[in-house]
């Protein structure tokens, strides 16, 4: 029998020197965002439809007004959607009242213990500065529908100007327009410091 000549060894490969590691680059750490809660209307089961838009804490939500190329400032369709929100706004405020005087009725107990009784006045006292503040609101808020009955809403009582769509909506019973608040804030800060 004949051999097989041996398989030919294959030369070992060099080794290349070890490249130097580069230090390595410290990662500055990154903040953990947290989820942002979103705002639902006060006493509300679920969510409210996407088209509606919650600009502030006790105001109900409404559809923002879509202004349209050349459009005239404060027609009808503008002063209706205005009209509409503060409605709305006036009509929550009046629900809150009504549930107050209910809960402050029901929940009235005589306490024997003092810090009891007092906690509970405490409680009523705070309810009813809430109120006090938004039976002002109403007021405003009567003022101000009864300025668009009489065509002046939308304008700075001060210097006539527009106070613009998105200012309005952002706070329906605005009187000045962007330029005379800030004016206005300033003497205020400068006067009471």
């Amino acid at each position: 029998a004949k051999k097989k000549p041996a398989a030919k060894k294959k030369p070992a490969a060099k080794k290349k020197p070890a490249a130097k590691k580069k230090p390595a680059v410290k990662k500055k750490p990154t903040a953990k965002r947290k989820p942002v809660p979103k705002k639902l209307p006060p006493k509300s089961k679920g969510r409210p439809p996407a088209n509606l838009v919650r600009e502030s804490g006790d105001r109900p939500a409404f559809k923002p007004y879509a202004t349209k190329h050349r459009e005239e400032y404060m027609n009808d369709q503008q002063k209706d959607h205005f009209r509409q929100i503060l409605l709305d706004w006036k009509k929550q405020l009046m629900e809150e009242v009504d549930r107050t005087m209910v809960h402050m009725q029901d929940e009235a107990a005589h306490f024997p213990d003092d810090a009891d009784r007092a906690s509970q006045e405490e409680d009523f006292s705070l309810e009813l500065k809430a109120r006090d503040r938004e039976r002002k609101l109403i007021r405003k808020i009567d003022a101000t529908l009864d300025l668009i009955d009489q065509d002046d809403y939308g304008y700075c009582e001060t210097c006539g100007v527009e106070i613009g769509v998105k200012r309005l909506e952002a706070r329906p019973t605005a009187t000045l327009c962007i330029d005379c608040k800030t004016i206005d804030e300033l003497k205020e800060r400068q006067l009471h410091g």
